[in-house]
């Protein structure tokens, strides 16, 4: 089996539009969000490599320094499957953008280092 990293993505637009939900709302949302996404992990469990976890602030470093930045990234995953199509498979209907203002998870190969 192959490892993927997938990367939880999440623009101020859509947290915006989850912060003008009414605050009832916003929390019966929540609750299901966390039990869609308990029931997520345990389905495949078996192919949860790292859960991961929601993602900080962002530094940028490079040879002019260390600076802050941001992008979209909101969290992330690591499974296993033996195709890339598969591993893209394990998301589709995820709760980071069904139920939580997620926009998207995008899946990459970890591929092996050359040498």
């Amino acid at each position: 089996m192959k490892r993927f990293l997938a990367v939880y993505l999440g623009t101020p637009a859509q947290m915006a539009t989850w912060n003008e939900l009414s605050p009832s709302v916003q929390a019966e949302r929540q609750d299901a969000g966390i039990k869609a996404w308990h029931s997520w992990v345990e389905k495949n469990k078996e192919r949860i490599v790292d859960m991961g976890g929601p993602l900080g602030k962002t530094k940028s470093i490079s040879s002019a320094g260390i600076a802050d930045t941001c992008n979209a990234m909101t969290g992330y995953t690591v499974v296993l499957a033996d195709s890339h199509e598969n591993a893209a498979g394990l998301f589709k209907d995820h709760p980071h953008f069904t139920i939580f203002p997620g926009d998207s998870v995008e899946v990459m190969e970890c591929l092996p280092i050359p040498g």
